[in-house]
């Protein structure tokens, strides 16, 4: 009896821990943050090298509000009580994750509010819910504290930002995002269960990333079963230098995904690469597309610009896609605000471009043939 009794507590105690662990977040993609919850069901969050070349790792401890006791436990940590109410956001990739999350309505001061595309978000600037907060590096101060947030999810492209360091002398806590340092679509898109965090929503977030996964991996399958594979450029000149997207980028990976022959593959890393025109005309000239050619939105714009742009065979023929011509009502592009939230959608545009019999009567989101005038 004193055995099955061992052995019903035995199995109790290993269905609990089993339980325990599997509501811990599990992350497949992103590098640039990590999650550990506690066995008081406090979670150490943990941003990890949030701007380039950064050696350097952030801890906060999210504790439930409900047991904010457990504050005098983690003493080293900056504490956010979760689930947040008011949260300030400061970038237009932040805004599809906490829509999604159904939070539309915790948000209550963004930077650049003019930026912003999304309908619900736009709808609670209109009502006065969502205050300007000005320019990131510059936000107003005042008004931010004013706004009472239990949280800012900033961004920094260094170490310095003056305003985050008066704000969290007021107490506000700054969590940095560095979803824009990923290097894949998949890990970007990962983002949202960073912002289920605050909502304690963890598991709406899971779901909502297996579902942009699933449709990501299904349309790169779709995209393979292509015979051709069709040559492309991207990017466009500033002043004398052609920048555009390197080998290893978040935007090389769409085009490999897609099935396409990027022609400046075999250059540059992870982030953006530099040509002379020269350069960009011996190795791109003769592709068949050219994808986001900048925010040119009319042929004739861009040899207003710049007349080498038409011994390019791409922009002969009219095969030049462009996402600048999506845009809210307020001018703010839907592409930076979407398209890392949603990598799926910009395959698909893609697949749509490159092999149009593979995805029949489907209606792009972002990218859009640049205007013939």
């Amino acid at each position: 009896m004193v055995h099955k009794i061992y052995t019903i507590l035995f199995f109790a105690f290993s269905l609990s821990a089993t339980m325990a662990q599997d509501q811990q977040l599990k992350l497949y993609y992103a590098e640039h943050f990590k999650v550990n919850e506690k066995e008081d069901g406090v979670k150490i969050l943990t941003v990890i090298n949030p701007w380039p070349n950064s050696n350097i790792s952030y801890e906060f401890a999210l504790i439930p509000k409900d047991n904010k006791e457990l504050k005098a436990n983690y003493r080293d940590y900056q504490c956010i009580f979760t689930p947040v109410e008011r949260i300030v956001l400061s970038s237009t990739t932040h805004i599809p994750s906490v829509v999604d999350l159904d939070e539309v309505e915790s948000i209550v001061g963004f930077a650049g509010t003019d930026l912003i595309s999304s309908k619900e978000v736009r709808e609670a600037i209109d009502i006065g819910q969502i205050k300007e907060l000005g320019l990131n590096e510059k936000i107003n101060i005042e008004t931010a504290i004013a706004l009472h947030p239990e949280v800012i999810i900033g961004f920094s492209i260094n170490s310095s930002n003056k305003a985050y360091d008066e704000l969290e002398a007021f107490g506000i806590p700054i969590v940095l995002n560095a979803d824009w340092l990923e290097q894949s679509p998949l890990a970007k898109a990962e983002w949202v269960k960073f912002f289920g965090l605050f909502f304690n929503k963890e598991a709406q977030a899971q779901h909502i990333f297996n579902q942009i996964e699933a449709d990501y991996l299904e349309a790169k399958k779709l995209a393979a079963k292509a015979n051709k594979q069709p040559t492309l450029i991207s990017g466009s000149l500033y002043k004398d230098v052609w920048y555009a997207p390197g080998k290893d980028s978040w935007a090389a990976s769409f085009f490999k995904d897609a099935n396409a022959d990027y022609l400046f593959s075999d250059m540059g890393s992870s982030g953006s690469l530099s040509l002379s025109i020269e350069e960009a005309i011996v190795k791109g000239s003769t592709a068949s597309f050219w994808i986001a050619p900048a925010q040119f939105t009319s042929y004739q714009e861009m040899l207003d610009s710049n007349t080498h742009y038409g011994v390019f065979e791409s922009f002969k023929n009219k095969k030049v896609f462009t996402y600048a011509l999506t845009k809210g009502e307020t001018g703010g592009m839907l592409y930076f605000e979407l398209a890392a939230h949603r990598p799926d959608l910009v395959l698909k545009d893609l697949i749509y471009i490159l092999h149009p019999q593979l995805l029949k009567n489907y209606q792009p989101t972002f990218f859009k043939p640049l205007v013939h005038e």
